[in-house]
C-alpha cells in the first residue's frame, strides 16, 4: 500500500503552491543555471518547478505513478517512476539531488546506505539538499506513516563517514504544520570524491 499514490491528489493540493524559496535558496546559491538537479521523492513537483523556472535541468523521481504523472505535468520535466530503494542511480549523473522531505519514513539505521546509493548519481563537487524532521524517536501518523525524527548531532557523523561536507544548515518551521522542525542541509560531495 503507498499512502502517497492513495491521497495523490490531496497531497498534490495541499504541498504544490507552497512557496519552496527559504529552503531551496541555499542550494540555488552554490548552483549554475544549466545545471540539473534530481529530485527524488519530487511529490508534487513543485521545487522541479521552481528550478526550471530558473533555468535549471531537472528530473523528478517518485514511486507513487499518479503522484509522479503529478509532478511530470506540473513541473514539465521528466519524471521517473520508480523506489528510490531499488533505483540503479549510477545511471544518472547529475550536479544536485533534492531529498526535501524525501527520507522523512526511512529507518535510522538505513540512512548510511541509502545515502551512500543516492551518491552515486551525483558528480564530484555536486551538492545535496537534505531536510528531516527534527525531534527524537519515530512519530507515528493516524494515516499508518512512520517518521524518524532526527537531531543535527546523530546526523554529522553519518555525514562525516560518507566524506560529505555541511556547507550550509538551517531549522526551520514547517509551513504546513507549525510543531514540525526541520533540519536542512547543503551537502557536498568532495571533489574527486567516489
Amino acid at each position: 500500500m503507498n499512502i502517497y499514490e492513495d491521497a495523490h491528489q490531496n497531497y498534490f493540493d495541499s504541498t504544490a503552491f507552497i512557496d519552496p524559496t527559504t529552503f531551496l535558496f541555499p542550494l540555488e546559491q552554490r548552483l549554475v543555471p544549466g545545471d540539473h538537479i534530481l529530485d527524488i521523492g519530487c511529490g508534487s513537483g513543485r521545487d522541479l518547478k521552481w528550478f526550471r523556472q530558473r533555468g535549471y535541468a531537472g528530473t523528478g523521481l517518485d514511486s507513487a505513478p499518479s503522484l509522479a504523472a503529478l509532478a511530470k505535468k506540473y513541473s514539465t520535466c521528466r519524471v521517473i517512476e520508480d523506489d528510490f530503494m531499488t533505483f540503479d542511480f549510477a545511471t544518472l549523473q547529475v550536479q544536485a539531488i533534492l531529498l526535501v522531505g524525501a527520507l522523512i519514513h526511512v529507518e535510522r539505521g538505513l540512512l548510511p546506505m541509502v545515502l551512500d546509493r543516492l551518491l552515486m548519481a551525483l558528480v564530484s563537487g555536486g551538492h545535496i539538499l537534505l531536510t528531516l524532521k527534527q525531534g527524537d524517536g519515530v512519530r507515528s501518523h493516524p494515516d499508518g506513516r512512520k517518521f524518524v525524527l532526527w537531531q543535527d548531532r546523530a546526523l554529522r557523523p553519518i555525514f562525516a563517514c560518507l566524506g560529505l561536507e555541511v556547507n550550509d544548515f538551517r531549522i526551520q518551521i514547517s509551513s504546513l504544520r507549525p510543531e514540525d522542525v526541520w533540519l536542512g542541509y547543503v551537502l557536498k560531495k568532495p571533489d574527486g570524491g567516489a
